[in-house]
């Protein structure tokens, strides 16, 4: 198969035949048919978080399921399916308290081959590395079957494919970590791919404010198309005050969608007396947040994570999937470019200079 091989930080990704192997037990081979190219790929892309090397990047993946291995049931060959970076074992702590979100995260041994068997993937005769237990930027995935949803197959892939990502992570962060209120406030600091999708979540959620934050004006014009109400750009003053301002005191939540020191701390002071702000975007690692203890105590604001929307994949995809079929979550206009294989260098350039009217850049196969 074509993947698109990182070999070195910051160096274009090189187009190469890859072997992919057969589907073990509990293993399922998919061909793609979509995927977007999400900020996280970015981060490893341009060496902020730590990459073995060589890497198959890419994550955010929709495609047809061609062939599984023994013990496999959840899905059967000619699914359409979601994949996700955040697979479950379904029997630790976190999966048996309806936390799977978390689970990848102390057992990243389950959803991969033992020590000594034949890798996944490999070119010239030596492995490639698996990314995030999927390695998307290819014509095909070999990966755990808890690691996939099936799904309408009515459902564009395009569209299906932002879902494991960059809407769930979103979206969820606003119903399962966040649980925003109908009439609340909402202010998200960051209006890309993952803010505009939390800022549709927030308006599925009945917010009766939703202020969008970002230093591109393009993008804040983006973001009324997603439900916000409001727009704060910090390059015309403080966006902590402009937010207070606009709300008599600050907001009931915040969402950081970014991945920075200050705006993870100007999220949190954008909040009133028992506020939340939960942090999505990726901080690098030995980044420290800092906020006033005392303001923990005496205001009883909260500061929380969220990796990918604290999710339940399996009940949440289908339910995404309905709400865009009724045109509440606006997937159309999450998709800012179509690009083939060859393009995605371009389109990680695209999000690491934060371009105004990039949201989501999507590969499309034939």
């Amino acid at each position: 198969m074509k993947a698109a091989v990182m070999r070195a930080p910051n160096e274009p990704l090189s187009i190469e035949d890859v072997t992919i192997s057969k589907p073990g037990p509990r293993e399922v081979l998919v061909r793609l048919k979509a995927v977007g190219v999400c900020h996280s790929d970015v981060h490893f892309w341009d060496g902020a978080f730590p990459a073995e090397l060589p890497v198959i990047l890419g994550h955010e993946s929709a495609g047809v399921v061609e062939q599984v291995g023994s013990m496999v049931s959840a899905v059967k060959p000619g699914d359409h399916v979601v994949s996700i970076l955040s697979p479950f074992c379904g029997s630790c702590e976190f999966c048996l308290s309806g936390h799977m979100s978390v689970c990848h995260t102390v057992n990243r041994d389950f959803f991969n081959r033992e020590e000594g068997a034949e890798p996944r993937l490999s070119a010239g005769g030596k492995p490639v590395n698996q990314f995030l237990n999927l390695s998307s930027f290819a014509e095909q995935i070999l990966v755990h079957e808890n690691t996939l949803c099936a799904i309408d197959p009515e459902m564009p892939m395009d569209r299906a494919a932002l879902i494991g990502c960059g809407v769930i992570t979103g979206v969820g962060s606003v119903f399962h970590a966040a649980q925003v209120e109908p009439g609340s406030t909402v202010a998200v600091v960051g209006c890309g791919g993952v803010g505009l999708s939390t800022i549709n979540g927030a308006a599925i959620a009945g917010a009766s404010r939703i202020i969008a934050v970002d230093l591109a004006d393009e993008k804040l014009a983006m973001a009324k198309k997603f439900g916000a109400t409001d727009f704060v750009n910090p390059k015309k003053g403080d966006p902590v005050e402009q937010v207070k301002e606009l709300t008599g005191g600050g907001v009931h939540y915040s969402f950081e969608c970014i991945g920075l020191k200050q705006t993870a701390e100007q999220a949190y002071m954008m909040l009133r007396p028992r506020g939340v702000s939960t942090i999505i975007g990726m901080i690098p690692p030995g980044v420290n947040i800092e906020v006033p203890g005392i303001e923990l105590l005496v205001t009883e604001k909260r500061l929380q994570g969220a990796v990918m929307g604290s999710n339940r994949f399996r009940i949440d995809f289908p339910r995404l999937i309905e709400l865009y079929k009724q045109d509440r979550l606006h997937l159309d206009d999450l998709v800012s470019d179509r690009i083939g294989l060859e393009g995605i260098t371009g389109a990680l350039q695209n999000l690491k200079d934060n371009k105004g009217t990039v949201a989501r850049q999507v590969v499309v196969f034939d």
